[in-house]
């Protein structure tokens, strides 16, 4: 059984960066597509950002599109978001999720079998 942590986020001002890190425990992560959701008060969560098993194809919603970059470590069990030019529209808990199936990549969060708790990133303006 896949379990999540998510970490890294926190207070930082419009324009600035953070990282977060969604770390893995558990067996069969190495073959897991991963992606990253947020979801701000009173909205729906939202796709970000999301990885595949092997950590070459990527897939990134619009409004984070050069600002954003999904990585992962799989000698660490990690993947990474690293969030730069940060908005004050980016203030959400962010969440990672995992995808069992690997492939193809999917932006619906239904499709995501395992998630972290949430870590929260407040952007102020």
């Amino acid at each position: 059984q896949v379990q999540l942590v998510e970490s890294g986020g926190g207070l930082v001002q419009a324009g600035g960066s953070l990282r977060l890190s969604c770390v893995a425990s558990g067996r069969g992560f190495s073959s897991y597509a991963v992606g990253w959701f947020r979801q701000a008060p009173g909205k729906e969560r939202e796709f970000v950002a999301a990885i595949s098993w092997s950590g070459n194809n990527f897939d990134y919603t619009d409004s984070v599109k050069g600002r954003f970059t999904i990585s992962r470590d799989l000698a660490k069990n990690t993947v990474y978001l690293q969030m730069n030019s940060l908005k004050p529209e980016g203030t959400a808990v962010y969440y990672c999720a995992g995808d069992r199936t690997g492939w193809p990549l999917s932006t619906v969060s239904i499709e995501y079998d395992v998630w972290g708790q949430g870590t929260q990133v407040t952007v102020s303006s």
